[in-house]
């Protein structure tokens, strides 16, 4: 399987990804992390990356997709994977879409994650995290509403949004909600 999780940063998409990984057997791609290891790298693409996201603002697509379709590459991905954090946008959903005709595969599903204002600055402010200071946190959640929204509508016109309500309950019983949506989806 192939799945996409959308949702603003500290709605719950990396415990259910990793949950979600388990239990599929397929790898977890976050975005963050992998934006956050190619800054680690200290090449150029990574210094690129580090600058954008300090100044809390997206990476821009090209080279985010140029990172994500290395990783996607790979044969630890041929069998599905967990995508958490990418695409965020329209234009990446598009590239991401051609890309996988390109590759002989579709997307199996896309799992939006909802949560409160509330509840999410108070996970993001616990987290404490560079990128997680409360002006970063607040420029994240404008760009998430201006750039991903958008996206949402383009998913649901493809048939393969589902919708999990993140804030409400234990990580479990998030994650059961979301076992019955990966249950019944096609593979």
């Amino acid at each position: 399987m192939r799945i996409v999780l959308i949702g603003p940063p500290g709605a719950g998409k990396g415990t259910q990804s990793v949950l979600l990984a388990e239990k599929l057997q397929v790898p977890h791609l976050s975005t963050g992390e992998i934006l956050r290891a190619a800054c680690a790298e200290q090449t150029d693409i990574g210094h690129q990356v580090g600058e954008f996201m300090q100044q809390g603002q997206l990476v821009p697509d090209g080279i985010v997709q140029k990172i994500v379709f290395k990783e996607l590459s790979s044969l630890a991905c041929k069998s599905g994977y967990i995508l958490d954090g990418f695409p965020r946008t329209v234009p990446q959903a598009r590239e991401f879409d051609a890309w996988l005709e390109r590759s002989g595969s579709s997307l199996s599903l896309v799992l939006q994650f909802c949560v409160t204002e509330e509840i999410l600055l108070k996970r993001l402010a616990d987290r404490g995290r560079a990128d997680d200071d409360r002006d970063v946190i607040h420029k994240r959640m404008q760009q998430y509403e201006d750039l991903t929204r958008p996206l949402l509508e383009y998913y649901q016109n493809h048939g393969v949004l589902h919708t999990i309500h993140g804030g409400e309950g234990s990580a479990e019983d998030v994650f059961a909600k979301i076992e019955k949506i990966v249950d019944n989806a096609p593979a």
